[in-house]
């Protein structure tokens, strides 16, 4: 053995020789069903296919290739199968941001034209993601690989909408929807990030009333102003009608128990157009919803002031604003500082606009109900201590899941209207005929990757869905849980009937050393694949892990990755000393089966059992912590001492060190693979070796 380990050197080569060994590759559904073996499935959460990996990436990788690793050497039939995700609004984003910098937009092209352009984008930029993974240690099987886009993903997916649709669980309504005017898509509540902020509140006369609103700019759109129906100030207003300002328009006095009497004046302007409460005021006043929209609504979805603005059509918002207000003169009473909560675009944090589009819905209820009975029967566990009870607030507060996107890159909604008919449609996998058109709108990525267990498995390998589904862990960034894991458990719950995993592991955000969180402004952002080129992916998988708590957040940087690149070395000193050991002939100078060696024994079979329980247990972090321990300080520091004075032997050493490189593998699979073919070059290889019962 050299005198230091090279990571540098082995590490391309080992992973070479894993998956040319086919190592990584199960037996596929039909053989493993004959087999009888225990399975362990892991679905991969698909990263972006277009992305670089950062270091959540990294977090999950090390995670999920600790599981896959231990129980395949356990002997069960281990899958983990990887993809990557078309991303939807991310990656049409980020490709348009591209075109942004050569001075082009996505109006200057086609339908087609622009699908092409990101599919080309997305695949000279897949292979990436992929690489970076293998960088990681990844035992993923490859051959199993899926992409959301794949021809057989898209089928499954529509045959989902189809049959969602003939149960009577899909409709297609004008409600308002959370859109971004610059990405020019609706969105789902869950994907609008909400901040604080300081606005203006400002006190406009409706004549014989004044009411408080930070949106001025939308006064061209008011149906109503809302009085509370106990607010004696009020009370004889009630019925009466004002004039509404800037326009002859005259509008009525209501009461509705929405409006809060301590806010502002208690009088607030309904905007059925532009604001949820005032479309559900709308709603519970039989107002003719359909007439409103078509009267009243007075900001396009470009983000600019449309024909029912008037003299201010055209204006983008915030002009419009400081024109409105300026219009008001002496209407306008006063202007204060107000603080609320704003909805911005998770993407281009844009503030989102509320608008009525016609969408396609999914009636999340009878969804929602299975899902929660699948945590209540205990079919799907929550690891990460007090997010059970956050799936269960999503599941039951759960409004009806929007599921159109106005954007070109995604799976095309299978929708057709007859001769352009937009209030008759037919969902159909083709065209019905010549004379329909297909709807424009793709399924919001979600979408498809809510379904991403059961599909990803009934398209793969013969009989893969039978023999790996349900999954066994599903493994993922605790603020994914609203996005991904209870969308998963709706849909795959309503396809198959079944929990889509038995277990959900939520590990944490990965902060700086200072437990600051990572951001581009404040220069913390760790790169995974450069610590992993510096100091060996061993060294960078064990600082990620060591000590981890699902659901909680943990540190990380560069000098607790140097400082396991000591823990490599160590390991591989060690493995020098054994391997010393062995060409020592005279073995009788250090006896065999002496009391320490059984004391040795039995502190090593006690490790085995801990190790393993807390694998078991889903304690990954304790586990790395529980075996790092144990071999630097008990193996090390004491055992290998002791051998040097001759009280433990040679060849229970040498047992004992085979022992800990089966224990380290999952953790560090590099350089204890490194050693095991040389230490121990007759025993095959150590990812495919038995994982110990006992020495």
């Amino acid at each position: 053995m050299e005198k230091n380990y090279d990571h540098q050197q082995n590490e391309d080569l080992i992973y070479f020789k894993w998956e040319e060994s086919g190592a990584f590759t199960p037996p596929d559904g039909v053989d493993q069903a004959k087999s009888g073996r225990k399975t362990f499935t892991i679905i991969m959460p698909p990263p972006n296919a277009n992305d670089p990996l950062h270091v959540g990436h990294a977090m999950f990788v090390t995670i999920e290739d600790i599981y896959v690793r231990y129980h395949r050497m356990k002997g069960e039939d281990s899958l983990w199968l990887p993809g990557t995700d078309h991303a939807g609004i991310e990656t049409q984003f980020v490709f348009e941001k591209k075109l942004s910098k050569e001075g082009k937009s996505r109006f200057d092209f086609d339908r087609e034209t622009l699908y092409k352009m990101i599919w080309d984008y997305v695949k000279q930029n897949s292979i990436v993601a992929i690489n970076q993974m293998k960088k990681l240690g990844a035992s993923a099987d490859w051959s199993r690989y899926k992409f959301t886009l794949d021809p057989e993903i898209i089928s499954e997916v529509i045959k989902t909408f189809k049959r969602l649709y003939e149960d009577g669980l899909i409709y297609r309504a004008e409600r308002l929807v959370n859109y971004c005017t610059k990405c020019g898509t609706a969105y789902s509540e869950l994907e609008v990030e909400h901040e604080e902020r300081d606005d203006k509140l400002f006190y406009v006369s409706y004549g014989p009333i004044t009411v408080a609103t930070t949106r001025p700019e939308t006064i061209l759109g008011d149906v109503a102003v809302a009085v509370n129906p106990k607010d004696e100030r009020y009370k004889d207003l009630v019925g009466k009608k004002v004039s509404l300002p800037l326009t002859n328009r005259e509008i009525p006095i209501v009461a509705d128990e929405m409006v809060d009497m301590e806010f502002g004046t208690g009088a607030v302007k309904i905007t059925p157009a532009h604001d949820q409460n005032d479309w559900a005021v709308a709603e519970r006043l039989n107002l003719n919803l359909g007439e409103i929209v078509a009267k009243h609504q007075v900001i396009g979805t470009n983000g600019k002031m449309n024909d029912n603005a008037g003299v201010y059509m055209g204006l983008n918002i915030n002009d419009a604003r400081e024109k409105i207000v300026a219009d008001l003169g002496s209407l306008l009473v006063k202007v204060e500082t107000h603080k609320h909560t704003v909805g911005l675009c998770y993407r281009c944090h844009r503030i989102i606009e509320p608008l009525p589009i016609k969408q396609f819905y999914i009636k999340v209820k009878p969804l929602a109900d299975k899902a929660i009975a699948a945590l209540n029967n205990k079919e799907t566990k929550i690891l990460g201590a007090g997010r059970d009870k956050i799936l269960r607030h999503w599941l039951e507060n759960l409004r009806d899941w929007n599921i159109s996107r106005q954007i070109v890159w995604g799976i095309r909604m299978p929708v057709w209207y007859k001769n352009d008919d937009k209030e008759n449609f037919v969902v159909s996998e083709s065209s019905p005929g010549d004379e329909y058109l297909q709807e424009t709108d793709t399924f919001d990525t979600w979408f498809s990757s809510g379904q991403w267990p059961v599909i990803s498995l009934k398209t793969n390998k013969p009989g893969d869905f039978d023999a790996y589904y349900p999954t066994t862990v599903m493994e993922t960034a605790y603020d994914i849980l609203p996005f991904w894991v209870m969308r998963m458990m709706l849909l795959s719950i309503y396809l198959t009937g079944k929990s889509p995993f038995r277990y959900v592991y939520l590990h944490g955000l990965v902060r700086d050393e200072k437990g600051e969180k990572m951001s581009k402004s404040k220069g913390n952002v760790i790169n995974p694949l450069d610590l992993s080129s510096k100091y060996g992916t061993d060294s960078l998988r064990m600082a990620l892990v060591m000590s981890t708590t699902a659901g909680q957040d943990s540190n990380t940087g560069e000098n607790k990755v140097r400082g396991m690149r000591n823990f490599a070395n160590k390991i591989w000193n060690a493995g020098r000393f054994v391997l010393e050991n062995q060409k020592q002939v005279a073995e009788n100078t250090k006896l065999s089966n002496t009391e320490e060696d059984e004391l040795f024994k039995m502190k090593l079979n006690q490790t085995i059992k801990e190790v393993s329980r807390l694998i078991d247990q889903n304690k990954i972090g304790l586990a790395a912590e529980k075996v790092y321990n144990e071999f630097w300080h008990w193996f090390c520091d004491e055992m290998i001492e002791k051998n040097k004075n001759n009280e433990v032997s040679n060849s229970t050493l040498s047992d004992g060190y085979k022992i800990f490189l089966k224990l380290l593998h999952p953790f560090v699979p590099f350089v204890t693979e490194a050693i095991w073919g040389i230490v121990y070059p007759n025993e095959g290889m150590l990812i495919t070796s038995n994982w110990p019962v006992k020495i």
